[in-house]
Order: structure tokens, then C-alpha cells, then sequence
């Protein structure tokens, strides 16, 4: 069930569409994963983002047909079943890699991006697995704006150095972690 927190409800169903360009993201990420149908593909958008937004079949038809043009996908009929499923090619995994890199890039020049934690469902697009990890930088987001309205109204020294403390050894912590995963 799409459950922004209340603050973006507002704002996400004014939303017009989902930002430029993510769509063909989000699907070359999973065929990246595995080879997936069109529906296949709605089905899971709708999935991971526990219901916030499944693409039409009006967007994602088009858009593998596209990749196909493109030479990014090709199809993998069923024999069984014939439902046509698509996988990337290895020019596919390479404009993939180009979109990973140009996240990256965009990551690194604004810093701080919360989007993945605050419930936007075109940023939702990690594995089900790391919906855990997910939620609690959720909780570790939302606090923190908390924490900073709360010193709008009531400034404390202490309490901003206590706060800095913590998040700079889990930011630490974090960091050594992923370095261990990429290592």
C-alpha cells in the first residue's frame, strides 16, 4: 500500500509524472535482474513501490519497444507459455552502466539526496530484500527533519553536537560497511 509520509502525500499526488527518463530506468534495472514481460514489469514497479505507481501499458509498451529498436533488449519468447519476455543485451548493460554512472555523477554534485528513504515511488527500486534497511533510513531521515524544526523553535548546542556525533559515526559505520560489500 503506498504510504508516503503525510507531508508528501500532498505533494506526490499532484505529481504530473514520474521524473524524465526513469521509467526506461527503472526497466533496464530489472532486466537487469532477469528477462520480464511488459506486465511482468507493471506488476513489479507496483510491487516495490507497495503500490504508489504502476506504469500504464501505454508508457512501458512503448518504451520496450523502443529499447529493442535500440538494440538494448532483445526478446525471449516462451516456448511454453508464449509470453514474451525481454532481456537486455550487452549494449543494453552497457547504456544501463551509463545511467548508473550519470546517478552517480548527479550524487555526487548536489550531496545529500533523500528521495530513496522519503517514499517516492519512482526512487523505490531496490531489491525487496533491503525494505528494512529502506525503512529505517526512512526513520533516520524523518527524525533528523524533526530534530531540525525542533531546533528552529528551541536551540541547543548540546543537542546538535550530540546529534552531529551520531550521525557522523553511523555515516562511518555505513560507509565501512559498503566498503567491506564492494571489497
Amino acid at each position: 500500500m503506498c504510504s508516503p509520509h503525510p507531508p508528501f502525500r500532498h505533494w506526490m499526488r499532484h505529481m504530473a509524472a514520474v521524473p524524465k527518463g526513469f521509467l526506461r530506468y527503472y526497466a533496464l534495472r530489472l532486466l537487469s535482474e532477469k528477462p520480464m514481460s511488459g506486465s511482468e514489469i507493471m506488476s513489479e514497479i507496483g510491487e516495490r513501490t507497495h503500490g504508489c505507481w504502476k506504469p500504464s501499458p501505454g508508457s512501458i509498451y512503448p518504451l520496450l519497444a523502443w529499447l529493442q529498436e535500440k538494440g538494448y533488449s532483445k526478446e525471449v519468447p516462451e516456448q511454453e507459455s508464449g509470453i514474451k519476455r525481454y532481456a537486455l543485451t550487452d549494449q543494453g548493460k552497457g547504456f544501463l552502466e551509463e545511467h548508473v554512472k550519470k546517478k552517480q555523477e548527479l550524487r555526487k554534485r548536489i550531496g545529500f539526496f533523500a528521495p530513496p528513504f522519503l517514499g517516492s515511488p519512482w526512487f523505490n527500486h531496490f531489491p525487496k530484500e533491503t525494505h528494512e534497511l529502506v525503512e529505517a533510513g526512512k526513520k533516520l531521515v524523518m527524525s533528523s527533519w524533526t530534530l531540525l524544526d525542533s531546533l528552529r523553535e528551541k536551540y541547543s548546542e548540546d543537542t546538535v553536537a550530540k546529534a552531529t556525533e551520531v550521525l557522523e559515526q553511523a555515516a562511518k559505520k555505513i560507509e565501512e560497511i559498503t566498503e567491506k560489500l564492494k571489497g
